[in-house]
């Protein structure tokens, strides 16, 4: 099987999404497209790479305005597909904002955010979208001697909610206020879980656990007051976190007046450190931690049980003659109470993955590149080009497995060592395999002619 089929194999399963075949066919032009296209990927040049340049454009930009269907809804095929990837009991799924650069002012949904990239000594803004992406980690390790795979399988619009002008009325504010709590981005965060625990219902997985790894944006009163069946948390918490045990038996309290904080417990020598094993950069990685069960967040969690786990900085050294550094400790918080340590801490550290996604969405793809500035639009165009992207990734997966193979292009010499195939490897492929294999463009209501690739892909 070639990257290609298997591609085209998965996005065949869009067809009930839209309305109309014709409507099909569009988003699939427009999903290889955004792929295999150089340069920046707007919807001009998209259409310039399918070779439809001299036609009509507006059908491709009525695609996103006009015709209806639901961009979430592409994601389902592709999480059915990867679960058979996903063993055991326990399906990791990494949680995570992300926001994309605007310059257009007539976008109503972009608004001014703290810029990612600025430095820590001065906080710097940036006119753009914010989007809530769920990203599906696919435990590789199992198989192979890779690392986890993160599949994107949800990525919502999560814009707040505007201010009212200078000349608003006290009524307008009061009820701006109001919206501005319920819509907030853990509200949204909130509702996306409800329809992840579904999802995962309806593609055969309704016995197994649904664990959301977050940041500590996300450990917060209203992603813990979330109490779904089959649904557990597991983010990172501050270090000054006030915590406690249950009061003693007999007590009229429910809190114990004893507080103490996660840097307390990592500092206190009565509390044994214990050690596993994490698959982590391509191998298995000696971790040490701490566990405390049966603990009470009161300002967070309010009365809902959680454990602690508190991990051991981490020493490593730039060179070998270097000297011992140490990375930061990590403080996790989890609503899981039977689960083994072992797995908590796996499916976190696997969480870095939802971040490579995030890179890979920006720098190689161009998510967010495309203009446009209608309201529908907005929204919808980027969750297809990360729709693709998934896609993308599962046909690796059901093409060549999880190692790198003989398929893909001769590595160059400082990159001998990698055994996974990146982003950049797997477009290089599916150019080289659309001049190879035109017959299977031609199946699927695509244009052939992609000769401008073969060079590009040689390279």
């Amino acid at each position: 099987m070639t990257l290609l089929g298997a591609f085209l194999e998965t996005v065949q399963t869009w067809v009930p999404v839209f309305p109309q075949k014709r409507s099909f066919e569009r988003a699939l032009r427009q999903a290889l497209g955004g792929l295999v296209c150089l340069g920046r990927r707007t919807i001009s040049r998209i259409i310039w790479t399918n070779g439809r340049q001299k036609l009509g454009w507006a059908s491709e930009y009525f695609l996103h305005s006009r015709c209806q269907w639901d961009p979430q809804k592409l994601f389902s095929p592709i999480l059915k597909r990867a679960l058979p990837w996903c063993s055991g009991n326990y399906i990791g799924v990494a949680v995570d904002d992300t926001r994309l650069h605007k310059t257009g002012r007539l976008i109503q949904q972009a608004f001014f955010q703290r810029d990612p990239l600025s430095p820590p000594f001065h906080v710097n803004l940036m006119l753009g979208l914010r989007f809530l992406q769920a990203s599906l980690l696919v435990p590789l390790y199992k198989r192979s001697e890779v690392g986890t795979r993160a599949l994107p399988i949800r990525f919502q619009e999560a814009s707040r909610v505007k201010k009212p002008g200078r000349k608003a009325t006290a009524e307008e504010w009061k009820l701006y206020r109001i919206a501005a709590r319920q819509h907030n981005l853990s509200r949204q965060f909130a509702t996306m879980v409800h329809e992840l625990r579904q999802a995962l219902d309806l593609s055969g997985a309704a016995l197994k656990t649904l664990l959301l790894a977050v940041d500590g944006s996300f450990c917060n009163r209203t992603v813990f007051a979330i109490v779904l069946k089959g649904v557990e948390i597991i983010a990172r918490a501050r270090k000054d976190a006030v915590l406690c045990f249950r009061a003693s038996a007999g007590s009229r309290r429910f809190y114990n007046p004893n507080k103490f904080t996660p840097e307390q417990v990592r500092k206190d020598e009565s509390i044994p450190w214990k050690q596993t094993k994490i698959f982590y950069g391509g191998k298995r990685r000696r971790v040490r931690y701490k566990l405390l069960s049966d603990l009470f967040w009161q300002g967070g969690a309010r009365k809902r049980t959680l454990r602690l786990l508190v991990v051991a900085p981490t020493p490593y050294r730039k060179r070998k003659s270097g000297r011992l550094y140490y990375r930061q400790p990590a403080y996790l918080m989890t609503t899981d109470l039977k689960g083994h340590a072992h797995t908590l801490l796996q499916v976190y550290f696997d969480r870095w993955q939802i971040e490579v996604n995030h890179r890979e969405e920006k720098d190689t793809l161009g998510v967010g590149q495309a203009q446009l500035w209608n309201y529908v639009s907005v929204p919808k165009q980027p969750v297809l080009a990360v729709a693709s992207y998934s896609a993308l990734l599962l046909a690796s997966l059901l093409a060549f497995g999880a190692e790198r193979g003989s398929a893909y292009a001769e590595l160059p010499r400082w990159r001998r060592n990698a055994r996974r195939p990146s982003c950049l490897d797997l477009i290089t492929l599916l150019r080289k395999e659309m001049t190879e294999h035109p017959e299977l463009l031609i199946s699927h209501s695509l244009n052939p002619s992609y000769e401008r690739f073969a060079s590009a892909a040689a390279a």
